[in-house]
This record gives C-alpha cells, structure tokens and sequence, in this order.
C-alpha cells in the first residue's frame, strides 16, 4: 500500500442491504458511477458481500459494500443472509434499498416494508448502525410520496435523487469531532520521535508495515520529527542526538530490547499500544491483560488478527507470541498446555464461551465500528480481551512504563 492511499480502516464504510432484486448492484452502480458489481434480472446474483475502495464526493474515502439479499433461500442462501449481517459489524452507514414498484399498483403509495426488512431495521438500531430506506425505482411510480426523516426516493435506472442520497450519507457521517491521533496530544510541534521499526519478513519487499506508516504520517502531521531505525541501530540513532526525543515507539518484538536501552526520562511506548488507543480499546485491553495471571493447563486463547497476510516460520501472533505466553505462565518453561485457537480477517466468533481470554492485534487493518463490536461481544461474555503489545509489556514488566505517557490509563 502506498503512503498515498487511505487505508481502508480509515474509510467510511457504506452498506447497502436489501431483498433480491430490489436493485442493490444497480443503485452501489449509479451511487459510484462505475459498473462495479454485476446486474441481473436473476434474483440472487450477488452472492457474496463485494467491496471496493473508492473516493466518493462529497464524503471522500469510503469502502462500498454490496450484500447478498438478505431474503435469500435454503441452507445456502442462510449462509449468504448471515454474511450480510456480519457487514453490519464493520458498517458506518447502512442503506435499506426497497423496491419502490412494490406499492400496489406502482402508484402513488409507499410499499410497506417486508418481514425481512423490518427485521434489518431492527438489526440496524440495535447495533446502532446509522441508516436510510432507499425506495429504488421511483421512476416507476407516478407521483413521489413525501420522503420521511431516513427516507429517499431514488432512481438507479434514471439517476434520479442519486446526489441528494449521496449528500444525505455525508450529512449522517460527517463529524465536527476530530478522530483521535495517533501521536497528536503526545507531542509537540519540533518534537523528535523515534520509531523503532524491525525488518518484517511479512511485509512485502520496500515497504513498512501499515502501523509505522500510519503513524510516520501522523507524527509529520503535528509538525514533529520522525527518526526511523532498526532495533540494531537504535542505541547509535539515540547517540547521534542533539537532544533527547519525546517519545520512543517500537514494534513490539523488540520491546525487551529497546527498553533496556531507552534512558527512564524518555517516554516509551509500542505501535501496538498506540493503536489500542487509536481504535478506543485501551482501557479494556490494559484490564484485561491480567487474565494473564490466572491461565490454567488447558485453557483456551483466542488470538485474533485483523489481516490475512502469509504466516512466516516465526510469526509473531501464531509463533513468537503462543511461546511467550506458554512460558510466561508456566513460570518460564512450557509445562501448561495452552490450546491456542487462531482467526484472522473478519473471522471473528460470536460464541466466545469457550475462551480464557482474547488476544488481539492492533487492529490496523480494522474500521473503529469493527472493533468496538468485537470489544462489546467479549464484554457481554465476559471474556478479558487485550491486544500484543499490551501482553507483551506486560510479561516483560514494563507495561506501567510503556503507558505511563497516557494520563488516562492506569495500571
């Protein structure tokens, strides 16, 4: 990815959900002025959620995603209804799409919502999703109804009212509160932060993984200096100042390291643990960790990572991090026998009974919406829920220090 684009994390992601053939595919078409999804007069031809990444006016970086209909039928077409309901977990803005037609006779009357689509209405305000009914082919009405608060009549075929539902998905997303930075508040204009960045094998050749770049962009936004380096060189970086940085942040594999060689007065933290905060879930993610301490022979750890990038021969969440936990719990051996269950991408368990706690990345890859459900689910299951980094200071003995910059957090 390059430093350019936004990644889709920080795009505002727009569902648009519907029965079959109430014309999903044709109105994500005329909203992005691309053919970006197939249309079909056969019902069901959307089979799988279709996302794309895009710049669309006057919102600005969004992700589309079209879904499946979520009327669909037998076993597969549950299976179909179920993934356009996980949409939800990552949606900003939800569109209803209901076929306008359906009024009786193609008149003048409003159609009266389906079973199926009230079920999605109440999906959406249960999740707190924001949401607007898009009554679709209003062409083929013969006189427009009076649109209510989170209603638009709109015309895929025609183009009509497509610029207004347009200006109304912005006007529902659009906030005056600025999104809290990454480094923003931490340091100040002239400030030099040094970021220390390992070589990862799993990124591809000439480029940073998404947290450095990310925050690289963030620390040159607030007007700060940012000194890249390996963990190798960072004794040599930190000697070759005139004065001392503000704030040191590094990947969390080498926090062993980077702390031993970081003077006390200089503030020390990990990507991982700035991103914790980045995504709202810092405070959680710093309770939970203590779970650590109770982990018995066969429990059960969820680790979670929000990308689905090719494991290395030490991979830190499904290698180097199971072996620190085994060891740490076992009081520096690997006598307990953790059973270590692995998901990756979107795939993330409803059902979380069966866990001692969960262990999550820092979440760079998933939208602020995505996260705050998984925080919620493990809440309302009572499951501690904590991130990398976290764990990793943590067992090192150096969490207070490496949060000790951030008033708000107490450990």
């Amino acid at each position: 990815m390059s430093m350019n684009e936004t990644p889709s994390s920080e795009r505002v992601h727009i569902g648009f959900f519907g029965r079959r053939n109430a014309g999903k595919s044709s109105l994500v078409n005329a909203v992005t002025g691309q053919d970006l999804v197939i249309v079909s007069e056969v019902k069901g031809t959307t089979t799988d959620p279709v996302s794309k990444s895009m710049e669309l006016l006057p919102i600005g970086p969004v992700l589309i995603i079209d879904t499946p209909g979520i009327d669909d039928e037998g076993a597969l077409g549950e299976l179909r209804v179920r993934k356009a309901q996980k949409v939800l977990n990552k949606t900003d803005i939800a569109v209803l799409v209901v076929d306008a037609s359906d009024s009786d006779g193609g008149g003048e009357k409003r159609p009266l919502l389906t079973e199926a689509e009230n079920d999605l209405v109440r999906i959406f305000q249960a999740k707190k999703v924001p949401f607007l009914v898009a009554y679709n082919k209003s062409d083929l009405l013969s006189k427009l109804p009076e649109e209510g608060a989170n209603e638009i009549f709109v015309s895929a075929q025609t183009g009509a009212g497509i610029t207004a539902l347009k200006e109304r998905i912005a006007h529902i997303v659009r906030t005056d509160d600025p999104k809290l930075k990454i480094v923003g508040g931490l340091i100040k204009p002239g400030d030099t932060v040094v970021l220390v960045t390992p070589i990862d094998s799993a990124a591809p050749k000439g480029r940073l993984i998404l947290p450095q770049q990310q925050t690289i962009r963030d620390v040159e936004e607030a007007d700060g200096i940012a000194v890249v380096v390996t963990e190798k060189l960072f004794t040599a970086a930190l000697n070759g100042l005139r004065h001392k940085p503000a704030l040191v942040i590094t990947d969390s594999q080498a926090f062993a390291k980077v702390s031993a060689e970081t003077p006390l007065d200089v503030p020390l933290t990990s990507f991982s643990i700035l991103f914790a905060r980045y995504k709202g879930f810092l405070e959680a993610a710093v309770r939970g960790v203590k779970a650590l301490d109770t982990i018995q022979d066969g429990d059960r750890v969820l680790v979670c990572e929000g990308c689905t990038h090719h494991r290395q021969c030490d991979d830190i969440g499904t290698v180097k991090l199971p072996r620190w936990i085994s060891e740490y719990v076992s009081g520096g051996t690997a006598e307990k026998k953790i059973e270590f269950v692995f998901r990756s991408g979107g795939d993330f368990p409803d059902d979380l009974s069966g866990y001692k706690m969960i262990i999550h990345c820092g979440a760079c890859m998933l939208n602020d919406r995505e996260m705050q459900y998984r925080q919620k689910c493990a809440d309302d299951q009572n499951i501690p829920f904590t991130n990398y980094g976290i764990a990793i200071a943590y067992m090192q003995g150096i969490l207070k220090r490496s949060v000790a910059m951030l008033p708000e957090i107490t450990v």
